[in-house]
């Protein structure tokens, strides 16, 4: 199976960080998409970052990262903000949130199937 790597916009980092979620090749992660991948990333403890969220969505459709711009650009941050929402900001204190980090407290929040 193709490396992560090999998709445009996708270096080591991001592909090992992609792999620790689960997602070992280019072709898993398109058949579950930016949305899902990105899921999976907070899920296993990713900090959100807008750009590194559309990035994915630009890596997937073979696009410069670079080239979301207006409305599609909303429409996606409005997609993070959701995203963000179900798997980060828990409701936790800050300590709770620490804690959970490091694998003391269970993860409140599995990533999608």
């Amino acid at each position: 199976m193709p490396a992560l790597e090999t998709i445009r916009n996708i270096g080591p980092a991001v592909a090992a960080s992609l792999r620790a979620a689960g997602i070992m090749d280019s072709q898993t992660l398109h058949a579950i998409g930016a949305d899902a991948a990105y899921a999976r990333l907070l899920a296993n403890g990713a900090r959100p970052h807008f750009i590194a969220y559309y990035v994915l969505h630009m890596a997937l459709q073979g696009r410069p990262w670079n080239d979301c711009k207006g409305a599609e650009k909303d429409a996606l941050r409005a997609q993070f903000d959701n995203l963000k929402a179900r798997y980060c900001d828990t409701g936790q204190s800050e300590l709770e949130k620490m804690l959970n980090q490091i694998g003391v407290v269970p993860a409140q929040k599995k990533p999608p199937a």
